[in-house]
């Protein structure tokens, strides 16, 4: 049964797609389950941004058939980790929790290459033109470290 992660941000158009297709890259697929969700219900069904396609796209990843979705209480059960993009999103997906087992698979993406800083990922769909790449280049890196270290933790 492959190990289950989910990238949450707001709307699931812009961060949490790219975050699902970085991080999916990184992992082998037959051990690794990656999803992304929004803690919002205005893009349920929606492909991506087309700015997210796009640098995704740039960056040698097509994430253009993802379909967005709303985080939901089931996916306490069904993830085993769960990456948020800002403190936002961590609040609202924490005041879900049922118990401090559920709270203890949510982490900020950024903490794992800034440990407790509780650095945001900014949102970059009212942003600088270079938004998207940038937001890009900061969660290659805390892919990195976070596909690192799930793979130490998981290879049998």
């Amino acid at each position: 049964m492959p190990v289950k992660i989910l990238m949450v941000c707001l709307g699931n158009i812009c961060r949490s797609p790219l975050a699902e297709g970085i991080l999916a890259s990184k992992l082998p697929n037959d051990k690794f389950f990656v999803d992304s969700a929004g803690t919002g219900s205005w893009h349920i069904g929606h492909a991506p941004d087309n700015r997210s396609i796009t640098t995704a796209k740039k960056n040698g990843l097509n994430i253009a058939n993802q379909k967005g979705r709303q985080f939901s209480k089931t996916d306490f059960d069904t993830f085993d980790y769960i990456f948020v993009m800002d403190n936002t999103n961590y609040r609202d997906v924490i005041h879900l929790a049922n118990n401090e087992i559920q709270k203890e698979k949510v982490q900020l993406i950024l903490n794992s290459i800034f440990p407790d800083e509780n650095v945001d990922v900014p949102d970059p769909y009212y942003g600088v033109a270079n938004g998207f790449d940038m937001v890009y280049q900061m969660l290659d890196e805390a892919c990195d470290v976070i596909a690192q270290r799930l793979i130490a933790k998981h290879s049998e």
